[in-house]
């Protein structure tokens, strides 16, 4: 009997792939047989390095594409690229996000603008492009990475949950539009991960974080991984609309 989790044969998208909750994640469906198409952002260095390590360490089929999720021709000419290499895509991961707090009376234009471009916008035209393709073979899952801040909203990240509540409404409209053409879309809202941006806080946030999570210990982006693999497999294929936290039991 095949493994419902065997994704060998499938085509995945990880955007914000080189770190973090992405790697992870890339991680986790190479390691289950899936070819990959790694999208990252600035760091070409990186992005290879990645690619190699992908490929070396699992065996699949990968490659690494610079772009701004949030540029819609650059995300036009990506999804050109995945067409012309592979015909298909089966899965998609809207990883790629930024964190930029800052308190009401103190939240510039800019830092509204540029949340959103890369947390609402870049969603939305990597879903566009995507379902495209998914459509063809009537089957496909889309996986939104929000937070729980998106759930439960926080004092000082009124733009950044903004921007995450955006993505589950998303992630909720979508879900009802494309389940016709059997293409499920799903969201994850980790809640405090161990990733670059956790680690910028001051101390005293750090552990005022710690004490709010009931399992006694911060999360990992293996753990939300695992729920990204789970969505992405056919163990899912009868759950869409849904929202799932990552997050220990974590009270905010």
């Amino acid at each position: 009997m095949v493994s419902l989790l065997n994704l060998e044969g499938k085509v995945a998208v990880v955007t914000g792939a080189t770190r973090g909750i992405g790697w992870a994640t890339s991680q986790i469906l190479a390691a289950h047989g899936s070819t990959l198409m790694l999208a990252g952002h600035s760091n070409r260095d990186l992005l290879d390095q990645r690619v190699e390590e992908i490929h070396s360490q699992f065996g699949v089929s990968v490659t690494g594409e610079l772009f701004d999720v949030s540029d819609p021709d650059g995300v036009r000419d990506f999804y050109g690229r995945v067409n012309k290499l592979h015909k298909k895509i089966d899965i998609l991961v809207n990883n790629a996000g930024i964190l930029d707090d800052g308190l009401m009376g103190m939240i510039s234009l800019k830092q509204y603008h540029n949340t959103f471009n890369t947390n609402v916008l870049g969603v939305v035209l990597n879903m566009q492009y995507a379902s495209r393709l998914m459509s063809r073979n009537s089957t496909g899952s889309i996986v939104n990475i929000s937070s729980i801040i998106g759930r439960f909203g926080n004092a000082g990240q009124v733009v950044y949950g903004g921007s995450k509540a955006a993505v589950i409404g998303i992630t909720l409209s979508a879900a009802k539009e494309l389940a016709s053409k059997n293409i499920r879309v799903n969201a994850i809202a980790p809640g405090f991960i161990e990733t670059d941006m956790v680690n910028q806080l001051p101390k005293e946030k750090y552990q005022e974080r710690m004490a709010s999570i009931k399992m006694g210990r911060i999360g990992t982006p293996e753990d939300v991984a695992k729920a990204v693999l789970f969505l992405a497999s056919d163990l899912s294929n009868y759950i869409s609309g849904q929202v799932i936290g990552v997050d220990g039991a974590m009270l905010i």
